[in-house]
């Protein structure tokens, strides 16, 4: 096989595994997602005792086929890319292995002390769920939206940090060591519990003032929940509504991955991963 077969074949299954802008793009992305699927639902069903019982042969061979086939992904992904080092160490370079990971240890791990390490260990499937983002450019849409938050948000959490903190050391004052407030952490954790709305019940306040100080943190519990929610509804709003402040226009995006760091949702035109400089190979045959 020459150098430039070579080349075109890689270039061609570039646009099939990296890409969806072809029919056997999108087939091989659905083909993922749905034995992804299938997997983490057999990872459910197989913690069941009687389903793994009756079932557990047909959970292994299904579970070998879906290995051989993510195996297969893995290593073609490893062979197109021009930089194999880069994928490997990624994030999801890291999640595809994790993936495969688990069925390849139980064929060297035997014996009876080591089944409930393989049961452990064969866990690791449920990484294979992480892979469903990069297929989905609505979730890029997402996590763009979020990292954009990640300032407001970031003071926000701040703030709740430090109210926690006088709250616990409040409660710690007004009801002390008679009521269970032992020491400031535990006032800080009650104030955690109580202003999530958790409410374990574990440890409250008996005096009036201490009930009065958790009724207002309880009201306040209910604000703060939703300060979050509407951060990112804002900034989700914003970048639809204006997308050349925020970068973002799902129309001109859309779910192509990039070989070599696994980021997605680069523009239809662009020719090199806005994250990496990688090379977006699959543009290749345009």
């Amino acid at each position: 096989m020459s150098k430039e077969s070579v080349k075109k074949l890689k270039a061609r299954l570039s646009k099939t595994i990296f890409g969806v802008s072809t029919p056997a793009g999108k087939a091989f992305d659905i083909t993922l997602i749905i034995l992804i699927i299938l997997s983490i639902l057999m990872v459910i069903l197989e913690s069941v005792p009687r389903y793994h019982k009756n079932y557990g042969d047909y959970f292994s061979v299904i579970e070998w086929i879906i290995t051989i086939f993510f195996t297969i992904e893995y290593i073609l992904r490893i062979w197109i890319v021009e930089r194999p080092s880069r994928y490997i160490f990624s994030f999801y370079g890291i999640i595809d292995f994790l993936s495969i990971l688990p069925s390849f240890l139980g064929l060297f791990i035997r014996g009876t002390q080591g089944l409930a390490v393989i049961r452990g260990v064969r866990l690791l499937r449920i990484f294979r769920i992480l892979k469903l983002n990069r297929y989905t450019s609505a979730g890029t849409f997402l996590i763009r939206a979020l990292k954009a938050s990640t300032s407001k948000i970031s003071v926000f959490l701040f703030a709740v940090i430090m109210a926690v903190i006088i709250i616990g050391t409040l409660m710690y004052l007004i009801e002390g060591p008679e009521s269970g407030f032992t020491d400031i952490p535990t006032g800080i954790y009650w104030a955690v519990v109580t202003l999530t709305t958790v409410g374990y019940g574990d440890i409250s306040p008996l005096t009036p003032i201490g009930q009065f100080l958790a009724s207002v943190v309880m009201i306040l519990g209910y604000g703060i929940i939703a300060v979050p929610t509407g951060i990112v509804t804002s900034e989700i709003t914003m970048k639809k509504l204006n997308p050349s402040e925020g970068d973002i226009d799902s129309s001109e995006f859309e779910g192509r991955e990039c070989p070599e760091c696994g980021t997605v949702g680069h523009r239809k035109s662009a020719a090199y991963c806005y994250n990496c400089g990688g090379h977006l190979q699959d543009h290749l045959l345009d």
